[in-house]
């Protein structure tokens, strides 16, 4: 189902349509896609929420061959992605977006991050660094490195479908300034 509501841009003020989509995902369950572009200041977000878990959760799979690059992963805006074998954390920022893609689409994602710092590192380290994780996400992606994809998520809103994959229940921390009673 598409319904499309009128409502005024959170940047500039300019009366735009945000587009609600439901589309399921087979054998699996209904996600709920949000999407807004503004025409006049260029502002745009996506987000994915799914329809039925909402409670703060943590994903994981272990992705040790080729088949795990085909695993359907959703993500929110607010979801945290981690692959603590190479060191990749993927905090949610302003500009953060919700987005549905598969395991290998999520290291092509980290893969475009490690290009931009290849391309504006200055020292040789650093881009040999850069370098070296490249290498180790092709051998992901060939199945020859196991690594783990996790993604924790404070709405419950993100998943990675697969049977192989853990669902946990994530301890949410209280934010600052708040005492627990």
């Amino acid at each position: 189902m598409r319904q499309i509501v009128p409502g005024p841009c959170p940047s500039c003020g300019t009366q735009i349509e945000y587009i609600y989509q439901t589309e399921d995902i087979p054998y699996f369950s209904g996600i709920l896609i949000i999407s807004v572009c503004c025409p006049s200041c260029g502002f745009r977000m996506t987000d994915t929420q799914l329809l039925m878990n909402t409670e703060p959760s943590r994903w994981e799979l272990a992705v040790d061959s080729e088949d795990d690059m085909r695993t359907r992963v959703v993500r929110s805006m607010n979801g945290i992605i981690s692959i603590p074998e190479l060191g990749v954390r993927i905090d949610p920022g302003p500009a953060c977006e919700g987005f549905v893609s598969n395991v290998e689409g999520v290291l092509s994602r980290v893969e475009k991050v490690i290009d931009g710092v290849i391309g504006w590192a200055e020292e040789e380290e650093e881009r040999n660094r850069a370098l070296f994780l490249k290498k180790q996400i092709d051998q992901v992606k060939n199945g020859e490195l196991p690594v783990t994809l996790i993604i924790d998520d404070p709405t419950g809103n993100s998943a990675i479908l697969a049977d192989k994959a853990r669902i946990y229940p994530l301890e949410c921390e209280p934010e600052d300034g708040e005492n627990g009673g």
